[in-house]
């Protein structure tokens, strides 16, 4: 199961682009694709239009619900790297795919890279 950013699957709805390539062979070798619930509301903030918001329903198989255990690491997460404004919905994503222990593909590696020391493991796009 790999855990998808919101950037990650902005630039995969763009045929041909390096996250699509990608994209398409962790699909076609049977991976599951998924989001967080709040990777996946900031996807719908848009602007998007009714044929990328189904073709990402077709691509994310599950949109996995943030918990309340969530909330405690990602909290954790912003103290310990410093508690940067803006942050907190990296935070929020990132706890989600440590709960699942799952790797992140994202396209913004810098905003995820200081979580690796708490065990995120990050697919580079």
């Amino acid at each position: 199961m790999i855990h998808l950013d919101t950037s990650f699957l902005i630039r995969a709805l763009v045929q041909s682009s390096p996250q699509d390539k990608r994209l398409r062979k962790w699909l076609e070798s049977g991976e599951s694709c998924v989001m967080s619930t709040i990777a996946w509301a900031e996807f719908l903030c848009g602007p998007l239009d009714t044929s990328q918001t189904d073709l990402a329903l077709q691509i994310v198989s599950d949109r996995m619900p943030f918990s309340e255990e969530d909330a405690k690491v990602s909290a954790r997460l912003f103290n310990d790297a410093g508690r940067r404004r803006g942050s907190m919905f990296d935070c929020m994503i990132a706890a989600t795919a440590l709960r699942f222990d799952s790797a992140l593909a994202t396209a913004n590696i810098e905003n995820f890279r200081r979580f690796s020391s708490a065990g995120l493991e990050l697919f580079e796009a």
